[in-house]
């Protein structure tokens, strides 16, 4: 700002939307796409179906996470990774304790960014390795995860590292120095991040150490005057949403400068870690991240730094096929030559769609039953947009679905429900009640 703020006399007295949108000023967004949502079916695993067909009607909406897809799926990308390559998940994205444990066999440990999350993920699967990341921790937080024995700790600022420092000086190491990984913000070329992906460092951000700190941290670690941490090497996480070829070219980058920086320091470089950001495709569920590709390019990677490990930290990509959030039809009506079916529940459930822009693949479960003495509301036409119970015109799932003959009673099952779903939703606005959760 280059002048102050007014501050109103009254700021009650600034009328706005429900939802702080100031919706009464402002139009929401135009989708310019004319084509539907989604053009093929979305498949349903048949023990998701019968958990959304057996719900009763008095218990919807309800999340039903698929363990065994999950734990398939696990499976196959620890397969595709080679060794020297640790697989960490990041809680973030669903730190719900069955999932956090279906994920145990498959991950060397798990990724945690607040106090409260590695409270949560020790008190789930106890044990195994952690890693805190994350900017603005606080020392009560370190300190609480050093008392948990936290694996490793990604350092974001200098003033972290001096914070950190003093914590494991004053309670001393034991003859263990505390692991730590620096997390740098370098520059990526804009090759390298495709269009469309969420950038997370590469330019001005509040994650990681700027570059020009580098030299300055790494000899700080290096030149004796901390003995309670040990250096093991570099952290940064630069974008989300790439595809395989991306993800490497971004991964190569980091592994070359730091390989660089810690070369000027006569530092052993251990361990990089290059993130997560593998992409899900919401508008084409079925195309999926190449981990056969990204596993083979990785060990390419590693063949190139022989005394290297490197680590991994995906969520979405891991958990987000595993959650469905199934829901009924309120009521259908036509405006102004389009039609709006109207669920139980909404963005305040499933946040995702909102929070990403997109719409939420989905398939329709039609129900025959019809307990009420007056008609069923039904779609006349061939496209049907689905949206909540929330007094805001945000509240979205997804817009044109192809459901024709859509019924006020029936019910709709959104795939890919897994992942920074229910537990980033404003669950409170408007006080509706929360959905069920079942585990299948």
């Amino acid at each position: 700002m280059t002048t102050p703020l007014p501050v109103p006399h009254a700021v009650g007295d600034v009328a706005g939307h429900a939802d702080g949108s100031d919706s009464a000023r402002r139009a929401a967004p135009v989708r310019q796409e004319e084509e539907p949502a989604m053009t093929t079916p979305l498949p349903v695993p048949d023990a998701v179906r019968d958990a959304a067909r057996a719900q009763p009607d008095g218990q919807l909406p309800l999340y039903v996470y698929d363990l065994g897809g999950l734990r398939g799926h696990a499976a196959a990308v620890r397969a595709a990774l080679p060794e020297r390559v640790e697989l960490y998940y990041a809680a973030k994205a669903n730190p719900e304790p069955p999932v956090l444990a279906a994920l145990g066999p498959f991950v060397d440990g798990y990724e945690v960014s607040s106090g409260g999350e590695s409270a949560h993920v020790a008190a789930a699967v106890p044990g195994r390795p952690l890693a805190f990341g994350g900017p603005g921790k606080t020392p009560g937080e370190i300190a609480a995860a050093l008392d948990l024995g936290v694996n490793r700790f990604h350092v974001e600022s200098a003033y972290e590292l001096r914070m950190l420092a003093h914590l494991v000086a004053a309670r001393g190491t034991h003859g263990n120095p505390v692991k730590v990984l620096l997390r740098f913000n370098p520059a990526v070329s804009a090759g390298e991040v495709a269009t469309g992906a969420l950038a997370m460092g590469g330019g001005p951000s509040p994650f990681g150490l700027d570059p020009a700190q580098a030299d300055d941290t790494v000899r700080a670690l290096t030149d004796g005057s901390h003995p309670q941490l040990e250096f093991l090497g570099v952290h940064a996480h630069l974008a989300s949403g790439l595809a395989a070829p991306q993800l490497l070219a971004v991964a190569g980058s980091v592994v070359a400068w730091a390989t660089e920086l810690a070369g000027r320091h006569g530092a052993a470089l251990r361990e990089v870690n290059v993130g997560g950001g593998m992409t899900v495709d919401y508008r084409r569920p079925a195309d999926r991240f190449d981990w056969a590709a990204y596993g083979a390019g990785l060990a390419r990677l590693l063949d190139e730094h022989p005394g290297l490990r490197l680590r991994i930290e995906p969520g979405r990509a891991l958990t987000a096929y595993c959650g469905w959030y199934v829901t009924d039809v309120l009521d259908v009506k036509p405006s102004h030559g389009e039609e709006f079916a109207v669920l139980r529940g909404g963005t305040h459930h499933l946040r995702t769609p909102a929070a990403k822009g997109h719409d939420q693949p989905c398939a329709v479960l039609p129900v025959a039953d019809w307990p009420h003495p007056w008609p069923r509301s039904a779609a006349s036409g061939e496209l049907v947009t689905l949206t909540g119970q929330l007094c805001t015109p945000k509240d979205v799932l997804a817009r044109r679905v192809p459901a024709a003959g859509l019924r006020a009673g029936d019910r709709v099952l959104f795939g890919l429900a897994g992942a920074y779903a229910w537990n980033i939703s404003h669950h409170d606005f408007l006080m509706h009640p929360g959905p069920a959760v079942r585990f299948v």
